[in-house]
């Protein structure tokens, strides 16, 4: 006898592009997950009233440094990825880019080498990787280690090549600066998606990396030029090119919801949210060490000791928060810039922030947008 048809119902549903109001989502014994008319349900189908609410697939974060009081940068290690992705499944991440903030050539080798045997363990939610440096711009550090920061070589170059061969996303983030456009051609020939961050490029460089295959900016108006009347740097470069994404942490502290707002007008569906966030997520620690230096932890801010700010103390149901309610955006587009819209830089997309075929999980977030909660998960067909 085969299981009886399960039914949600009372909450909006977002597939990852549309928002389906007054509707119901069915999953029947075979996983297959549909959007019907409450008035289409089979008569004994199972219904679980949700009383609002919304139904959603989990995030795609593309930048994760850490989670569960585990940071990547200290731990190039299967058990430290699964600790991570385990801290940033309860926050109502479904996939994810480990990342690997600038550090020495070792620790990006062992990096790579973790992400590959995760992916091959089936660790849920690794994805792949994304490598924030080391080829930036001392200018643009932040709150990266300057001592680590340098121009790449052949052998960096000959890694990450090697990693797109081994991973199915890899993500990297690199400075015009230290990468020659030469250098972006190549990686995103091998199958890398490049993206500019950490820079203190003009438009016209930013402009020409764009041109040899870079597709993304990292955390936009964060650690680059900025716009300026008669430099539009950085970001400038990413407002006028409309095959460019750009991520943006939107937790109220590193952009102002006036320049979110303003990047969204620009960009429009191209903006996608990430929480950059470090070993905080998911755990109650008050702080942690990164690179030798003491990151203090205080009401949703994440600061070295002289006050630049490392990394962010975010999740991405706070980031939809942030955007809808203090940069005027819809629920459906906040929701789905943490979602649909960041596959759209993976080489492998599969099902990730769609209610398609193959999705393990399906998220819900309640009336008070307090945060994502598994409503369930699907194993091999079964629902538990």
């Amino acid at each position: 006898m085969m299981d009886p048809v399960q039914a949600f119902v009372g909450a909006d549903i977002h597939d990852g592009t549309l928002l389906h109001m007054d509707m119901a989502l069915t999953l029947d014994c075979n996983a297959a997950i549909e959007v019907v008319p409450v008035t289409d349900l089979p008569s004994d189908c199972v219904i679980h009233h949700l009383g609002g609410g919304t139904i959603l697939p989990g995030y795609v974060d593309l930048h994760v440094n850490g989670g569960g009081g585990v940071m990547f940068n200290a731990d190039q290690s299967v058990a430290a990825l699964q600790t991570i992705a385990t801290a940033h499944a309860t926050c109502g991440t479904a996939a994810l880019l480990p990342t690997l903030i600038t550090d020495n050539f070792a620790c990006t080798a062992a990096a790579i080498d973790a992400v590959e045997a995760a992916i091959n363990l089936g660790v849920a939610g690794i994805i792949g990787i994304h490598l924030e440096g080391p080829h930036l711009s001392v200018a643009r550090k932040g709150a990266h280690d300057p001592s680590l920061i340098r121009p790449m070589e052949q052998v960096d170059l000959d890694l990450l090549l090697s990693a797109a061969s081994r991973i199915p996303n890899v993500m990297v983030t690199v400075a015009p600066e230290s990468t020659t456009m030469t250098q972006i051609s190549q990686l995103v020939e091998g199958g890398l998606t490049v993206s500019l961050g950490h820079t203190n490029a003009n438009f016209e460089t930013c402009i020409a990396a764009f041109d040899a295959g870079a597709r993304c900016v990292t955390h936009l108006f964060n650690a680059m030029s900025q716009l300026n009347n008669r430099e539009p740097g950085l970001v400038g470069a990413a407002f006028v090119r409309d095959d460019v994404h750009a991520s943006m942490i939107a937790d109220g502290i590193h952009v102002h919801p006036a320049a979110i707002k303003t990047a969204i007008d620009a960009k429009g569906h191209n903006i996608f949210l990430i929480s950059d966030s470090m070993s905080t997520a998911g755990s109650s620690i008050g702080g942690f060490e990164f690179n030798g230096r003491w990151v203090d932890r205080d009401n949703g801010r994440l600061t070295l000791e002289d006050g630049t700010l490392a990394g962010a103390d975010l999740d991405l149901t706070r980031a939809i928060n942030v955007i809808q309610q203090d940069a005027g955006e819809t629920a459906l587009m906040a929701i789905t810039r943490a979602t649909r819209t960041p596959t759209e830089l993976l080489k492998e997309k599969g099902q990730w922030g769609t209610l398609g075929a193959g999705v393990d999980t399906l998220m819900y977030i309640d009336n008070a947008m307090l945060g994502a909660k598994p409503l369930l998960t699907v194993l091999s067909g079964k629902t538990v």
